[in-house]
């Protein structure tokens, strides 16, 4: 498995955009992702950027560059310059704030109908599992009606909770594959 990934260690580093509402805890994951441990965080005002090379999983070694964009409702018509020409989007949900993801698909529905992120993977990260009356992957998927994307988008919904990490290296990794079969597949096209 590990030699069908490994080409794209010829990339410098992926481009790699974190949304989603605010306080559904993007920032937590990216900081989990960069030290391997908690770190208490303040709201996002404007952007956190960060390189990260993975540790763990099919993704090991592999550097990415990571923009956490506030999810503020000022903030989000920002979104569409941060995730243009991206390799991936990560798009976090709080999955206990069931108030809010009629409000969540919308904001991701918007991002995804973009010219520039036709067919972008996306991994969707069900944040906050750890909690009572968290909402199941399956439920997530429902409400933020997942199957009506492009069908050239590929997705994976993740369960996750970012403050102990469960989660966050298996999502990365389903993320970097749909990456890789996505540019095999823009290859082969440029071939034609």
């Amino acid at each position: 498995m590990g030699n069908s990934f490994s080409n794209i260690s010829a990339f410098q580093s992926l481009h790699i955009v974190m949304l989603g509402l605010d306080s559904a805890g993007k920032t937590t994951v990216l900081y989990r992702l960069k030290f391997n441990e908690f770190v208490n965080t303040v709201p996002t005002i404007g952007f956190n950027t960060e390189k990260i090379k993975l540790s763990n999983g099919t993704a090991k070694g592999i550097s990415c560059h990571f923009w956490d964009v506030g999810g503020q409702e000022k903030l989000r018509p920002l979104w569409k310059s941060y995730s243009r020409c991206t390799d991936g989007i990560i798009y976090v949900v709080d999955s206990v704030d069931v108030d809010r993801l009629e409000e969540a698909k919308t904001e991701l529905h918007k991002v995804t109908k973009f010219a520039e992120n036709q067919g972008t993977p996306l991994l969707v990260i069900a944040n906050k599992q750890d909690l009572p009356k968290s909402l199941a992957v399956a439920d997530i998927e429902k409400q933020l009606a997942l199957h009506e994307l492009t069908p050239s988008t590929a997705y994976h919904v993740q369960p996750a909770c970012a403050i102990i990490g469960d989660g966050l290296h298996e999502g990365m990794d389903k993320l970097y594959e749909m990456i890789v079969k996505r540019r095999k597949s823009l290859k082969q096209k440029k071939k034609r």
